[in-house]
């Protein structure tokens, strides 16, 4: 018996893991397809957290400066257009709503902190239920294949062939093992992910009411666009009485 066991190892360890999935029924293209988009869902959020992330202490200086300089608003307004991410769509909305009280202002900036935060947030809920369902369709999977055995013991009897037996429990081993491995990496990335979230809304309530206090104190007001000086009034000459 041991002779054979010791043959059998050559002959696993000889399967690729192509050869392995294909043995897992159907449910194993369920759970690649779940894979892709799951892969997919944390390669954009992770690039589009880090071409968003930017040093929000540079940028506020930047606008200060500029501010001090000269308090161009074209120019400021610019500046927010050439940097991404929340923080400078947030600066740019109060620039060009300045002529707005503080608390006018204030809720303006809290209505786009909800935005910029449902961005944030965007698709992580289905890399979070990914990382859920996971291990059960990976279960599915497993109560496939013992269907599958009971149903060859069924129809077959007490002949009922080995390889029938093995091919079942091996189809529930295969995908209750693709379901674990597709959802552990999808735990950690969806953690990873909700923690840079999580530090990006942070710089947006910490510049928040930095942003309130550059426009409302220290920004000037501006001019508005009607305030032309008067053109002096022509006086027309008297006509002369009739007689």
């Amino acid at each position: 018996m041991d002779f054979f066991v010791l043959a059998a190892v050559p002959a696993i360890k000889a399967q690729t893991a192509w050869q392995i999935l294909q043995q897992g029924g159907p449910m194993v293209w369920v759970l690649l397809l779940v894979s892709a988009m799951a892969t997919t869902v944390f390669l954009e959020r992770l690039l589009n957290y880090r071409r968003i992330q930017i040093n929000t202490t540079e940028f506020i200086a930047g606008i200060r400066a500029n501010l001090k300089n000269n308090s161009n608003v074209v120019e400021l307004v610019a500046i927010c257009d050439a940097t991404p991410g929340p923080v400078a769509r947030m600066t740019k909305a109060a620039i060009l709503n300045r002529e707005l009280s503080r608390e006018e202002l204030r809720e303006l900036l809290t209505d786009h902190k909800r935005v910029e935060v449902a961005r944030l947030e965007k698709r992580l809920n289905m890399l979070g239920t990914i990382a859920q369902i996971a291990p059960l369709l990976g279960l599915l999977g497993t109560v496939l294949g013992f269907i599958r055995i009971f149903r060859g013991v069924w129809q077959e009897g007490n002949w009922v062939l080995a390889e029938t037996l093995a091919g079942g429990v091996w189809e529930g081993l295969v995908c209750m093992a693709l379901g674990l491995a597709i959802a552990i990496p999808c735990y950690i990335a969806f953690n990873y992910l909700v923690g840079r979230k999580n530090d990006l809304g942070a710089d947006i309530d910490r510049i928040s009411s930095e942003i309130l206090s550059i426009i409302t104190v220290e920004m000037p007001p501006s001019k508005p666009s009607g305030a032309a000086k008067a053109r002096p009034t022509r006086k027309t000459p008297a006509r002369p009485a009739d007689k």
